[in-house]
């Protein structure tokens, strides 16, 4: 995070206060109304929202399943198919996913609320402490996964399951990458992210050594010289930069960085959020942390987009979250220079499909600039070996069964260019580069 945040003074909240203003995004159903919510659904057959979940859970069935009391069996399904069936049930975007293609939403504009009921089956199995999965007998074959989120541990799970070891390296001292780094405190609260992740450990047979990235100490020729298989799931670690004037002052803060302080140290990030907020972007980093800092006691709190609003990376339920509390959303406009507790916009516009930069200049207040105009591959730690596997648009590129160019190196999530860089897909780029790690070692 930028060095300006621990300059600030605080605005006198103790960090348990700082986490109630972010209380809880959708509270979790109760029973009643998880039956409720079950018998609308038909149970269609070839149900069109299991063709949109990336995981393709078998999302009748585990309704099907709470309808009739049988919580466990129906979070069972959603885990057999997507290990990670707690968060994503808090983060995934299912309005534009298994929701949004729901018969009831096609009939009659309210869909079965499918994120909800799932999150009311996996919570009810992980409160029993209960890992529904064995361990096939044992392979001796020893895999590397390099990353412990969402792909990097899906990925390590489904290995154990199949009866290989697995040893997972990570570059942080805590596991779970945008889940308990990444994400607004008001979608996964409390400590869920690490409770899932011990969970997802409980199947056994897989280390993780935190503190070991990927670099000049442990390079990819070394793991592949240890390890039967290796597994890419490092993400996208470098936010991109705006490259304008002012970009480099204390006042201009990654937004991803913000919200990791705010997971970690939150007194400390809400010491920041005083006065004029801008946050720059339109995906669901830019709402996510824009909603915090006016949670937080931001005077105002702006996000600026270079395009118009349907073309931002939230969805319109994300959209309207933040307008709700208090955020507005400004289109067509691109930073051009920061200084003086000022931001200086350009008006653009498109001009056919192309968005052109107009001599229109507006000026805003900003005593923080929050930046969330996304990530990039850091190849830095790829190039430490003397092999490095192709790559294609600053992406590693892979084949159908998520071969690397390198023999007996895989990758998945956002560190590819396959998919969507959302939670759900990195799970499943874990789960099926696994299946294809098995089949390359048997």
């Amino acid at each position: 995070m930028s060095a300006g945040l621990d300059d600030r003074v605080a605005n006198g909240l103790t960090a348990a206060e700082v986490a109630a203003r972010l209380g809880e995004m959708t509270p979790p159903l109760t029973p009643d109304e998880a039956r409720v919510e079950a018998d609308r659904c038909y149970y269609c057959y070839d149900a069109p929202c299991v063709e949109a979940c990336p995981t393709g859970i078998d999302i009748p069935g585990f309704i099907r399943k709470i309808s009739t009391g049988n919580l466990r069996g129906s979070a069972v399904t959603i885990l057999e198919s997507n290990i990670f069936g707690g968060s994503c049930a808090r983060v995934c975007p299912t309005e534009v996913l298994c929701e949004e293609v729901c018969v009831r939403q096609v009939q009659q504009g309210k869909p079965v609320t499918i994120g909800s009921l799932q999150r009311h089956a996996t919570d009810f199995l992980m409160a029993t402490g209960e890992h529904p999965f064995t361990r096939a007998p044992l392979t001796g074959r020893r895999v590397a996964v390099v990353g412990a989120g969402p792909a990097g541990l899906a990925c390590a799970h489904r290995l154990a399951m199949l009866g290989h070891e697995v040893v997972v390296f990570e570059a942080k001292p805590k596991p779970g990458g945008l889940n308990e780094y990444g994400i607004a405190a008001y979608k996964v609260v409390d400590d869920f992210a690490r409770r899932e992740v011990e969970f997802i450990l409980g199947i056994g047979g897989i280390t993780i050594e935190y503190g070991t990235p990927l670099g000049p100490d442990l390079t990819l020729d070394q793991l592949r010289g240890r390890f039967d298989a290796v597994f890419l799931g490092v993400g996208l670690a470098d936010p991109n930069t705006l490259g304008i004037p002012g970009e480099d002052l204390p006042d201009v803060v990654d937004a991803l960085g913000f919200i990791e302080t705010l997971r970690q140290s939150p007194a400390e990030a809400e010491a920041v959020v005083m006065g004029h907020v801008v946050v720059i972007g339109g995906g669901n980093t830019a709402i996510d942390a824009a909603t915090q800092a006016r949670m937080l006691g931001a005077e105002t709190v702006t996000i600026a987009y270079r395009r118009g609003p349907e073309h931002m990376g939230a969805t319109k339920v994300e959209q309207d979250w933040a307008q709700t509390h208090g955020v507005t959303i400004r289109h067509w406009l691109t930073p051009v220079a920061v200084r003086g507790g000022f931001i200086t916009f350009a008006r653009t516009q498109l001009e056919g499909t192309r968005l052109v930069v107009t001599k229109e200049r507006v000026r805003a207040p900003a005593d923080l600039v929050l930046t969330a105009i996304g990530q990039s591959l850091s190849d830095g730690p790829l190039i430490a070996g003397h092999e490095l596997p192709a790559m294609a648009r600053g992406r590693i590129t892979i084949d159908d069964d998520y071969r690397t160019s390198l023999p007996g190196v895989f990758a998945g999530g956002d560190c590819v260019g396959e998919g969507e860089d959302l939670t759900v897909q990195a799970v499943a780029h874990g789960r099926d580069a696994a299946h294809a790690i098995d089949r390359y070692l048997t």
